[in-house]
């Protein structure tokens, strides 16, 4: 039934009808009439941030943990260009949004008037500006069906002020629910099911939406019933349990032992991934020209594109390895599968081994060393906590201490932009307002949205900051390090050394925590981890441990 109202209300009537829940965002002066009508609306938590970036992480966040589109606004041109790093982010990595922003009177044409969809159409899934208040529903129900659909991710919707103040018979009605369990072709699954079964030493390797198609049981039973070694590639969810003896951890290209390793499989199964993805450039081709490569993906574009693909199957990540399963479950050598597992599971435990190995030397060091600090963590986190990953260099000692078995257990920053981690625990919280909710975030990372602290502390979100200060943007130096010895060959490489990389000014969080608004407490010693991280959870505020760490390569 339609009802005559305001382009500004009607905007509030949409987001009730879609069920939104929070509205994340930074005010300005065109959003006045949206924000002066939120008092009529009780039913909606606005959370405000002081720079536009943490505003984007929260959503971004929130929207992975709630499995549906969160909604964020920013203002006019200015805080919509501020949001552009982790906008391009979650248009990457396929993380369903909407994002607006207000502009001003249409017929400033003659002034300037910033072309607001045009600003960020490179970094959204869909962009439109608005101009007439009749636009408001349709093309919000659109914009919550396209940043729901695949490929997701985030759709910008802008509003003149003709659109806001204007007055028009609207109808309220929400989007229609999509459906994507895309069952893969029948034929195409019989052609991989028969390339597994000749497979003498398969790989599997999962990415991040495995997890978003909540597919981690088919994957599991995959490895199982074939004995496929398993990796999870670089990305942020939790797309494998980490404790089943055949994970063998997170894939990187930029470990030479790594590389190396894809040499020894005659068959790799790819599957909710960009095969190889990588920041560097490690040949045109990876993979051995023997090795058959099958990869599913519920993206069609993302199918086949970076490497030669023996079979691409388009299909929901479920559906498909629910199809295999069924194929191969009476066509396979049972004995000869227990004996693959049987070998997997010692390399997996050898594994373990030489990773605890290599971190004996230095464990009681100081400042401590990265690993000692995680293990410290991992043994001190509650049961039911999720814990937020922007460990930014140290996210190899991070996934190596941290337990994750289910989907919510660890929720990552995923993408290239540093400065998600703050906003990314707030908008974790906000989902998980039950279960206690750590972020674990590097310095330079942190410092790059601080300000998301003060919106912690204006809103009583108790979610714990932890800080991995080195004193440094250690990252660089890593990449550096890599690009020195492994692109160019250098053998004495001066990736320690990098220029303005220290930061030779010392940053004291623990002063701008408390000057916006939150405890904090200064951590040199191991001991001090698992006291300090209970006294954080049982305040029941937003709290932030600030833990020296050693930062050498």
């Amino acid at each position: 039934m339609s009802s005559i109202m305001p382009g500004k209300k009607a905007i509030l009537e949409m987001l009730k009808a879609e069920g939104v829940e929070y509205i994340f965002g930074n005010p300005g002066t065109s959003e006045g009439p949206f924000i002066d009508m939120l008092g009529e609306y009780p039913e909606f938590k606005y959370i405000m941030a002081l720079q536009e970036s943490v505003a984007i992480g929260m959503g971004e966040s929130y929207a992975r943990s709630t499995n549906k589109p969160s909604f964020v606004s920013l203002h006019v041109d200015s805080g919509l260009a501020n949001g552009i790093a982790l906008m391009l982010d979650a248009l990457n990595t396929g993380t369903p949004m909407v994002i607006t922003s207000a502009n001003y009177d249409a017929r400033k044409i003659n002034e300037d008037k910033t072309d607001l969809a045009e600003l960020v159409r490179p970094v959204t899934k869909w962009a439109v500006e608005l101009n007439l208040p009749d636009q408001i529903p349709s093309v919000l129900r659109r914009a919550f069906n396209e940043a729901n659909s695949h490929p997701k991710g985030p759709v910008y919707v802008g509003f003149t002020a003709n659109a806001l103040e204007g007055i028009a018979d609207m109808n309220i009605l929400p989007s229609t629910k999509t459906y994507d369990l895309v069952s893969p072709d029948p034929k195409a699954i019989e052609e991989a099911a028969k390339l597994i079964k000749q497979a003498e030493n398969p790989l599997l390797m999962v990415g991040d939406r495995v997890s978003d198609d909540d597919a981690l049981d088919e994957a599991v039973q995959l490895s199982e019933l074939v004995g496929f070694t398993v990796y999870q590639s670089r990305g942020a969810e939790v797309s494998f349990p980490s404790t089943h003896p055949q994970y063998m951890g997170v894939h990187s290209l930029r470990n030479k032992n790594h590389r190396e390793d894809l040499k020894e499989y005659d068959l790799v199964l790819t599957v909710g991934m960009e095969t190889f993805e990588e920041l560097f450039y490690w040949g045109d081709v990876i993979l051995d020209q023997n090795t058959k490569l099958i990869h599913i993906d519920p993206v069609y574009d993302k199918v086949g594109r970076s490497e030669p693909t023996d079979i691409g199957i388009v299909s929901n990540c479920k559906t498909g390895l629910r199809a295999l399963i069924n194929s191969l479950s009476n066509n396979l050598d049972k004995k000869h599968v227990t004996n693959r597992i049987t070998e997997i599971n010692i390399k997996s435990e050898s594994q373990k081994k030489s990773y605890k190995k290599s971190t004996e030397e230095m464990w009681d060091s100081i400042p401590m060393p990265p690993a000692r600090m995680m293990y410290e963590l991992a043994q001190s986190i509650p049961d039911n906590a999720i814990i937020v990953d922007d460990s930014i260099s140290n996210r190899v000692h991070f996934r190596n201490n941290f337990k994750s078995v289910k989907r919510d257990d660890i929720r990552g920053v995923r993408g290239q932009s540093i400065g998600g981690g703050i906003g990314a625990t707030i908008g974790t919280k906000c989902a998980f307002p039950d279960r206690p909710v750590i972020g674990v975030i590097g310095d330079g990372s942190a410092m790059m949205t601080i300000q998301g602290l003060w919106s912690a502390a204006n809103d009583n979100i108790p979610c714990v900051f932890i800080i991995c200060n080195n004193g440094m943007y250690r990252v660089l130096k890593v990449n550096y390090k890599i690009y020195q010895t492994e692109l160019l060959g250098e053998t004495e490489p001066v990736g320690e050394m990098l220029p303005h990389s220290d930061f030779k000014t010392p940053i004291n969080m623990c002063n701008i925590a408390k000057g916006m608004g939150l405890e904090c407490e200064d951590i040199t010693s191991p001991n001090q981890i698992k006291p300090a991280l209970d006294k954080a959870i049982k305040s029941g505020k937003p709290y932030l441990l600030n833990i020296s760490i050693d930062g050498s390569l």
